[in-house]
């Protein structure tokens, strides 16, 4: 601001000022509050949500570790009407129950849809691991290669290659499982896997078996 000759001139200035600059000063303050207010009305219903939803979750869990099978309809329900880290632990739940209470398309089922359309990227590949194993055990080794495929993050490459040589012995090609088994071998921890181990054992048994020619 200028230097003016009278406390006059100064007054004058600030009104003038004033009626240019007052009212996107005054908005921008009134817009500063609603902004403060806003955010914590979001934050405060997000966590009321996010605590009601936990409450939700812990009750549909104890009905289902309790009443097991009858408890299948309210965890659905809850999936459906969750579609958040919740409903993800529900249908990874509930799959574990629907395979103890032997319905694996059930269970095929709901494995399949957080590998799919989880919200939690973490639980997509733990579905999609489970969901394959189950497709291995319900003679279905085509579809658990497909699921395999679209696992591709490193920390899963062992796990991923033993079941891929589960899928592929079920499809009768002991050759190409025989190599799966020995990626998940060079590819796991330090340390040997005995399953694994047994089960590069027995191929190479029974590929001895068919190179040895039979007595006359």
């Amino acid at each position: 601001m200028d230097v003016y000759n009278s406390e006059e001139q100064q007054v004058e200035a600030i009104k003038s000022w004033w009626q240019e600059n007052g009212k996107s000063i005054v908005a921008g303050v009134i817009i500063g509050f609603v902004g403060l207010f806003g955010w914590r009305y979001y934050n405060d219903y997000t966590r009321q949500q996010s605590e009601a939803a936990a409450a939700e979750y812990q009750q549909v869990m104890q009905s289902l570790s309790e009443q097991h099978e009858k408890a299948f309809d309210a965890v659905s329900q809850f999936i459906k009407s969750h579609k958040n880290t919740y409903g993800d632990l529900a249908g990874l739940q509930l799959a574990a129950e629907a395979v103890n209470a032997n319905k694996p398309e059930l269970a095929a089922e709901q494995l399949r849809y957080v590998a799919e359309q989880g919200s939690e990227e973490e639980f997509k590949p733990v579905a999609a691991i489970r969901l394959s194993r189950l497709l291995v055990a319900m003679d279905k080794p085509a579809d658990a290669l497909k699921v395999l495929d679209s696992i591709t993050a490193e920390q899963y490459k062992a796990v991923v290659a033993e079941i891929r040589g589960d899928a592929l012995l079920a499809s009768s090609q002991p050759d190409k499982a025989r190599e799966a088994y020995t990626v998940a071998m060079q590819s796991g921890k330090a340390g040997t896997n005995p399953v694994l181990q047994m089960k590069l054992d027995d191929l190479s048994v029974a590929s001895e078996d068919v190179d040895t020619p039979k007595a006359k």
